[in-house]
């Protein structure tokens, strides 16, 4: 019977002459690689995670703001390494045994069984299979513990899980308490600055408040002393007032006997007053009782100008207050002829405005008293009119317009009982039209022309559109008359540089009230400054001069038809041949007290035109008009 053939490396029986070789003991194989690392891993993870390697390296803080890998995913790629591991040298620890196992069961080159050697060769193969089975066992074993230690891992791997979640959860809470706290921190940080600053302001409210308690608590102090003397002054304030309590009763027993005096003295007063006006009104119809008129004339002397020359001798003689002699050569005769005229008043040339209105002041007194009365000036031209009726702006070289208003109002001042009302108006009679005084030249073209006109046969004259100004003092006053100054026609001619060419009339309508008797009155006060008369061939006027010179002449030789018309008692008084005797009518009429004011020149070359002018007031002054009536 044949032998089997050995297998190669080995047969049941060993090769005479070769060498035995021992076998690796299964317990001494090594570990497989994946338990070793997986511990390793796990062990070296945990001291990295718990504490440094060597205790001389502390672990580094991170920075604020810093993201830091989380050491549950560390954990799990460590985990998961292992894992690997081990299931690599669960399913491939036989391969790389494989050469190893071939090794052990091929005989060795010196002592290979021979290929027919099968039984050796199996009893190797058996021996192997022996130690590879317990080599099996020993790897199960130690695979079994490693699972074991794999899930102890695990375990505390999803334990730190869980503590790593509620560390999270902790560390969120903590950032959130950190900003909590942050944001009451910096809002901390800010009250504090506030408050510091109120404290700041408390204390110098505080200090202020210190030093007004001091000032109050000595002006309590004060006080007090002041209460103290009031309180004394009261008790005798308590006893005065017992006292005036009783002189109470007496007082008003006095003061009913005093009213009913002052009752009494009322009506004596307004008794008195209608005497005065009685009497006034008597005194100046006295004053005119002396000539055949009732018009009365006051005479006045111009004075000499620096310019002027003197007369060789003397030719107006004023002998006494009530005479002008002329004394005039008759050139035929050889002789001195004396005209004497006489006059209510007769005023030099060194007599003063005020001299002069001092007698006229009481004609002026009659319009408050409720009559008509009109001033006017006569005379030729450069006789010194204007200067008697207007004057200048100085106090003292006043003339009668401006000086009457100011006794109008003065004396309406010194009787409280009576209330006045006055209305101005100021018109001029240019070349027979009447114009305004009172409307500006710009706005002259676009007035209505004036025109005079009559309430009735006996009633007062009226100029209708004429601008009537209501006035309350005589500065008023005297802003209308500087406005009428500048309105008036005023020209140059040979015989006087600045000669008025037209005839003005200044109006003050004065109506009275007395509320304690309820009488009343009405007065008007005219006051006239009438153009001079010139002889045309002394004058040389020309053009427009000229016409202006011919109606001033024509006006005036009216006022003339007119005055002597009265003088005769004529039936027929052609007032209405011109405006200015037609606006003079009521003054001319009889219901008005009259004064004519004629003023002559010291000139000896006007001697013809004084004489004419002298001649004409003594007609004037003989010329009866009638008994002026109070108007109520």
């Amino acid at each position: 019977m044949s032998q089997p053939p050995s297998l190669p490396g080995g047969s049941g029986q060993r090769a005479a002459g070769a060498p035995v070789r021992k076998l690796r003991s299964p317990s001494k194989r090594p570990a497989a690689p994946g338990f070793g690392m997986l511990r390793r891993s796990v062990s070296t993870t945990a001291i990295k995670e718990n504490r440094p390697a060597n205790t001389a390296e502390q672990p580094k803080r991170p920075r604020p703001g810093a993201v830091m890998p989380p050491p549950l995913s560390r954990l799990k790629r460590n985990v998961a390494g292992s894992a690997a591991n081990i299931a690599t040298g669960a399913t491939g620890s036989a391969r790389p045994k494989a050469p190893v196992v071939a090794a052990a069961l091929a005989p060795s080159a010196a002592g290979k069984r021979k290929p027919w050697d099968l039984q050796g060769r199996i009893h190797d193969l058996e021996e192997r299979m022996k130690g590879l089975s317990g080599e099996k066992e020993q790897l199960s074993l130690q695979s079994t513990t490693r699972l074991q230690e794999l899930e102890k891992v695990v375990a505390e791997l999803n334990e730190e899980h869980t503590k790593t979640a509620k560390l999270s959860a902790t560390v969120s809470e903590l950032q959130l308490a950190l900003s909590t706290t942050e944001a009451k921190l910096t809002s901390a940080v800010s009250e504090r600055d506030s408050l510091a600053l109120q404290l700041t302001s408390a204390t110098e409210q505080v200090a202020t408040l210190q030093r007004s308690l001091a000032e109050v608590t000595g002006a309590l102090a004060g006080l007090r002393c002041e209460r103290t003397a009031l309180m004394a002054a009261q008790e005798s304030l308590e006893d005065q007032r017992a006292t005036l309590a009783a002189d109470k009763g007496r007082l008003e027993s006095l003061v009913a006997d005093l009213r009913a005096k002052v009752a009494e003295q009322q009506e004596e007063l307004n008794a008195s007053e209608q005497d005065r006006r009685a009497l006034h009104n008597s005194l100046q119809e006295l004053k005119c009782s002396h000539t055949s008129g009732n018009i009365r004339v006051f005479c006045r002397l111009r004075p000499l100008l620096p310019s002027e020359k003197a007369p060789q001798r003397p030719f107006l003689l004023l002998p006494d207050e009530r005479t002008v002699e002329v004394l005039r050569t008759d050139p035929e005769a050889q002789r001195e002829t004396v005209l004497t005229f006489s006059f209510d008043r007769v005023f030099p040339g060194v007599a003063s405005q005020a001299e002069v209105y001092t007698e006229v002041s009481q004609l002026v007194q009659s319009a408050l008293d409720g009559y008509h009365v009109c001033i006017f000036a006569y005379g030729q031209t450069g006789a010194g009119k204007t200067h008697t009726m207007e004057g200048d702006e100085d106090d003292e070289l006043r003339g009668i317009i401006p000086r009457a208003l100011h006794q109008v109002f003065e004396a309406s001042l010194k009787q409280p009982q009576w209330t006045y009302t006055m209305v101005a108006s100021f018109v001029e009679v240019y070349n027979e039209t009447l114009r305004d005084l009172l409307v500006p030249p710009s706005q002259a073209d676009k007035a209505p022309p004036l025109q005079l006109k009559m309430t009735s046969k006996d009633g007062p004259v009226t100029v209708a559109s004429l601008t009537e100004v209501p006035v309350q003092s005589a500065q008023q006053i005297g802003q209308l008359l500087r406005c009428a100054r500048k309105n008036r026609a005023v020209a140059a001619t040979k015989c006087n540089e600045r000669s008025s060419r037209s005839h003005s009339v200044f109006r003050l309508d004065i109506t009275g009230h007395n509320a304690h008797t309820g009488l009343g009155c009405r007065g008007r006060l005219n006051l006239v400054d009438l153009a001079g008369s010139e002889r045309l061939s002394e004058s040389q006027s020309a053009g427009a001069r000229l016409r202006e010179a011919q109606n001033i002449n024509r006006s005036l030789a009216n006022l003339g038809n007119v005055i002597l018309a009265l003088s005769n008692r004529a039936d027929h008084v052609p007032y209405r041949n011109s405006k200015l005797t037609h606006l003079l009518m009521d003054s001319l009429g009889g219901n008005s007290k009259t004064l004519m004011l004629l003023n002559i020149s010291p000139r000896e070359e006007n001697i013809g035109e004084t004489i004419n002018s002298l001649r004409f007031a003594t007609t004037v002054n003989q010329c009866q008009i009638g008994t002026a009536r109070k108007n109520l």
